[in-house]
């Protein structure tokens, strides 16, 4: 598997398969629709890759778990319509029932002289699309002969459009009221910032104008940073402080905390079996590779930890980094710490990586790259294998670059074992001095394996093994 499928979504436990324990966030947004069920605009505010379209249809499976009515739109996949009345209009319908089908009729008849520029032919084929003959033979019977002439020639009079408003939102209400059982209903737009930037711009002003009725709370699931992108796109201006655009349209913003790195890697490595390659038989057999598994994710963790990745980053990294073990044979060593370490920069920082791959660094100048972009490591495990992974990295880089052999990074200074570091670095010398002086020592008496050991399995250039 190196492709991580949408989770399955339990109707009865919705987040029975979340990973990320996130079903405490959906009581807390339940508690809060329930609190204002008179209506408001909630946005859900997390970047691209943070797992939020997962966590809003959970979400809207345990809200119809608590008798709510629920709608769920997604305006990337949509916004080929040309007019967004149209599309949330035809997502409300599934609120219609027996009871409400005639309710549900005079909202279309009201809405029909709004949609903006289209002839009466071309709203009667679009809602035919959406929703079927029969409802819209009966919507548009009473508007047809208003609406021939290009829709009143689009309204020929502010007032009127005006009313049309009112008069629509009012019908709009109704239904809704009709729909819900005394509670809210909850329409949530997903993907609002990845669709056509005049299509979101253009379903905010119509939830704002249009839609704002009693009874509706609508769910923007946003990255409020690429929304406001796309906004500025739109108005053809770099200055238009889109954040204060935003708040015309949000009542309420909610961020989704980052959730728990070590439960997540390790969700991940159970998805990925990445056991399967560690535990071989003949593998696990070799002393000095029985703690690869666990420095591969222990290293890991701390990268993400440390880092802004996001859950799809973190992802697609270990997805990555599983078919790379492919490449491997069952004794082979693996280097875990730089193994990691090199995907990493590959993934996220690739000019460092290429640079690496070009020997163009001197030994310092390496250091310097490395720990100018590593995340700066609270616990002193995780610093200790932040420096493990530099060292090694330093060995094989100069295993294969024999001009920087004569560079040393450390040397004696009397004979009880005590050393002077001859580089600079940002951890603490002393801690550094003694990683050093132990793996110069262990690296001698290893194999030794050169930097392009494992680019070329990174580069993907060797056969599979088939692991």
């Amino acid at each position: 598997m190196i492709k991580h499928e949408d989770l399955n979504i339990d109707q009865e436990q919705p987040f029975k398969n979340c990973k990320l324990e996130r079903i405490k966030y959906a009581h807390i947004l339940t508690d809060m629709v329930s609190a204002y069920p008179e209506g408001f605009v909630l946005a859900i505010n997390n970047e691209w890759g943070t797992g939020k379209t997962t966590f809003v249809k959970m979400w809207k499976q345990h809200l119809e778990n608590n008798k709510f009515k629920t709608l769920y739109f997604n305006a990337w996949e949509n916004d080929f319509e040309k007019d967004v009345l149209i599309a949330l209009i035809s997502e409300l319908e599934g609120l219609a029932n027996s009871k409400t089908k005639e309710i549900f009729k005079t909202v279309l008849q009201k809405a029909a002289p709004l949609a903006k520029g289209l002839v009466l032919g071309l709203i009667k084929t679009q809602i035919e699309k959406h929703i079927g003959k029969d409802v819209v033979k009966d919507a548009l019977n009473g508007v047809a002969e208003a609406t021939a002439e290009e829709l009143q020639n689009q309204i020929d009079s502010y007032q009127a459009r005006k009313n049309g408003i009112k008069e629509f939102k009012k019908s709009l209400a109704k239904f809704v009221e009709k729909s819900a059982d005394k509670k809210p209903v909850v329409f949530i737009i997903d993907e609002l910032d990845r669709c056509r930037p005049s299509y979101a711009v253009e379903t905010l002003e119509q939830i704002k104008h249009l839609f704002s009725v009693p009874g509706i709370v609508f769910v923007l699931s946003i990255d409020k940073e690429q929304l406001g992108n796309a906004i500025r796109g739109v108005y053809g201006s770099d200055k238009l402080n889109a954040e204060e655009y935003l708040r015309r349209f949000i009542d309420i913003e909610y961020q989704l905390p980052k959730p728990n790195t070590e439960a997540f890697c390790k969700y991940l490595f159970e998805y990925f079996d990445f056991a399967k390659f560690f535990n071989q038989k003949e593998r696990i057999g070799i002393a000095e590779l029985q703690h690869d598994y666990d420095n591969f994710l222990q290293f890991i963790i701390a990268l993400f930890e440390g880092s802004s990745a996001t859950l799809r980053k973190q992802e697609k990294l270990l997805a990555q980094a599983r078919v790379i073990l492919n490449t491997f044979k069952s004794n082979h060593y693996l280097l875990p710490d730089p193994f990691v370490l090199l995907i990493f920069l590959k993934m996220f920082h690739e000019k460092i990586y290429e640079n690496i791959r070009s020997s163009i660094y001197n030994i310092q100048e390496l250091i310097y790259a490395i720990e100018g972009v590593l995340p700066n490591f609270k616990s002193e495990d995780e610093i200790r294998r932040a420096i493990v992974a530099e060292i090694i990295l330093i060995n094989a880089y100069k295993l294969d670059n024999k001009q920087y052999n004569d560079e040393q990074s450390f040397e004696k200074i009397n004979e009880n074992k005590e050393y002077k570091l001859l580089i600079k670095t940002k951890y603490n010398e002393e801690i550094y001095l003694q990683l050093l002086a132990y793996f110069d020592n262990h690296y001698s008496r290893n194999k030794r394996l050169g930097v392009s050991y494992l680019i070329n399995k990174i580069e993907l250039t060797e056969e599979f093994q088939f692991n």
